[in-house]
């Protein structure tokens, strides 16, 4: 049987999720900003939390961990690399480690930039992925922790994904992502496309996410560093595109 997905709205414009197994029974929440609004989407659902899965250590991603697991008895798992800020953690995993939600199988990408030990849960049966803060839809994470040549490898990674694979991110930030797409590629359809899509969406106080792989593939200027024409649009043609990432980033960082 098939995952299912819900998400929800935490804190200002944090995401939740939550991935069910209908199988088994057993749910995920994707990080937990905060503890209320987790429970408000289990009893929402009706379903039973058993894991929570932690993308990365920044707080308005684990927040309510220690009163869900109080409350819950869920299992925590975590990155390898950043266990030691993260609250009330079980197991930690890394790049080649797999998870289990019931019936259902994670692989774990290793995704550092956002924090050094940042990492992705990609449910490949499912053509799903839960890329916390390191992709946004139309954006990335700021580089934090790490470097811009590690956050570029990070994306180039998630970028390789089968187009037709769903993100789900950890922020509400598309349309100001849009914005400062346009001055980059002002004339690519897709991205203009996007524009309107979102337009819609938030008019109609719909998510804007998930997306695709293959959406962001066409349209977000952070997975496209390698692209000539948007090279060009930051006066770097011929540079590697590690450095082109990072002049994007910079200039996101101002905008």
């Amino acid at each position: 049987m098939a995952a299912q997905t819900h998400l929800f709205k935490c804190l200002t414009d944090n995401y939740g999720v939550l991935i069910h197994d209908p199988a088994t029974g057993a749910t995920a929440a994707i990080d937990a900003p905060e503890a209320w609004a987790v429970d408000a989407a289990l009893k929402e659902t009706g379903w039973q939390l058993t894991d929570i899965l932690v993308t990365h250590h920044h707080g308005d991603h684990t927040g309510g961990i220690e009163e869900l697991k109080e409350r819950h008895g869920c299992k925590v798992t975590a990155p390898r690399r950043e266990k030691q800020p993260i609250p009330a953690v079980d197991a930690t995993v890394a790049e080649g480690d797999t998870v289990k939600v019931g019936s259902l199988t994670a692989k774990v990408l290793d995704t550092p930039g956002h924090t050094i030990g940042h990492i992705a849960y990609v449910f490949p049966d499912d053509k799903i992925a839960f890329v916390g803060d390191t992709l946004f839809s139309i954006g990335c994470g700021r580089v934090i922790e790490g470097t811009h040549q590690a956050m570029w490898e990070s994306l180039v990674k998630l970028r390789a994904l089968p187009d037709d694979t769903k993100i789900f991110c950890g922020h509400e930030y598309t349309k100001a992502n849009i914005r400062f797409a346009l001055t980059i590629e002002p004339d690519n359809p897709a991205l203009k496309a996007r524009a309107e899509e979102a337009d819609r969406q938030v008019a109609a106080g719909q998510p804007t996410i998930p997306v695709t792989i293959g959406e962001e593939k066409r349209a977000n200027p952070f997975l496209r560093a390698d692209v000539p024409v948007v090279a060009t649009a930051v006066k770097m043609s011929g540079k590697p595109a590690a450095q082109v990432f990072g002049e994007l980033r910079e200039r996101k960082n101002r905008f």
